[in-house]
């Protein structure tokens, strides 16, 4: 599984409509409304490298509204159970 995290630049007065539209693409798992720089921040999930250029560039990239995409692409996963493992001072109760 590919994770991409796409920062979205949009046009403030549809921000709303574009996080919809977003949300409804297949292979977009969760689209924030965010502080900061940028307007929203979309997760995207596919199974292969290929499917990023369809879902970001030709998909979300369209959508109505959106002025600008930065995308990441993840390396590695970190759940919180292994955030806390690599935080623990080691420290009992």
């Amino acid at each position: 599984m590919l994770t991409a995290i796409v920062l979205i630049d949009t046009d403030a007065a549809r921000i709303p409509e574009v996080a919809s539209a977003i949300a409804d693409i297949r292979g977009v798992s969760e689209v924030y409304s965010v502080t900061g720089e940028v307007d929203l921040i979309a997760v995207v999930r596919v199974r292969e490298h290929e499917a990023l250029a369809d879902v970001i560039a030709d998909k979300v990239g369209k959508v109505e509204g959106v002025v600008r995409t930065q995308t990441y692409i993840a390396f590695r996963t970190y759940s919180q159970h292994d955030l806390e493992t690599a935080f623990a001072l080691g420290l009992e109760d």
